[in-house]
């Protein structure tokens, strides 16, 4: 249960991609520390509708779900404005849904051009402007989710490199656009959940091998990242936590 003398008890959180993975952890975290959650999903109904029954059994009315589809630009500013009427505000923005595939050079068709750049940084930046008066005024913040490949490009996935590279300089931008109102900050994860497509298993071997940590990391590194920037760091925007246990130190 949620300490209800927390400074957050009252503060509401727009989540994309929250009903699996790094999203649905980062809910749950935010969540346990005193904040409203709206949670956005896509396609995954049940899972986004389940997680807010679990986390509404332990606060009553402190999470909601709603669906859209992120490619869909002219929809975003709706979305925006139906997580904050839930609670009368909004606070932070975490952009975390994501797309990712390979994309071979010689193989790349728009279609997939527009998915990757649609997802990972075209809907965040969208958001981001719907969003940045409402967070204005409670002195809000967003937290963009890159990826350590938006430094160190990924064989066989361009697309989704530049794309994170791009939502890296967006986090950055709207650092200076934004401030001194809204923080924005992104954390840049290492191998924390391995894609449902694009590795072998020889290959999460050599990523783990030249990890300075040799291990495997879990989503609850990552929604503590983002916990510590919306809560804790006050005199932070426009920077990158990279958690990726020490991955990026080995190439």
């Amino acid at each position: 249960m949620a300490d209800p003398t927390s400074p957050h008890s009252n503060a509401s959180v727009l989540i994309t991609g929250a009903a699996h993975r790094i999203g649905a952890v980062t809910a749950r975290t935010l969540h346990a520390h005193g904040f409203n959650i709206a949670l956005h999903y896509r396609h995954s109904s049940s899972a986004a509708e389940a997680l807010a029954s679990e986390l509404n059994g332990l606060r009553p009315g402190s999470v909601t779900t709603l669906q859209a589809d992120l490619h869909d630009t002219a929809a975003l500013p709706a979305l925006v404005e139906r997580a904050a009427a839930a609670w009368g505000r909004l606070d932070v923005l975490v952009n975390n849904a994501s797309s990712f595939y390979p994309t071979p050079v010689g193989e790349v068709d728009e279609a997939q051009w527009e998915e990757l750049i649609g997802s990972n940084l075209k809907a965040p930046f969208f958001l981001a402007q719907a969003a940045a008066p409402l967070l204005s005024a409670h002195h809000g913040a967003i937290v963009n989710i890159v990826d350590i490949h938006a430094e160190r490009p990924l064989k066989n996935h361009p697309v989704y490199s530049v794309a994170k590279a791009g939502l890296v300089m967006l986090t950055r931008a709207l650092a200076r656009e934004l401030g001194p109102r809204v923080r924005v900050n992104a954390v840049a994860p290492g191998a924390i959940l391995w894609p449902e497509q694009g590795l072998t298993e020889d290959d999460k071997e050599d990523i783990l091998e030249r990890t300075a940590l040799k291990r495997q990391g879990t989503p609850a590194d990552i929604a503590r990242a983002v916990l510590y920037l919306v809560r804790d760091a006050d005199y932070m925007t426009g920077q990158v936590l990279t958690v990726d246990g020490g991955r990026s130190l080995g190439y």
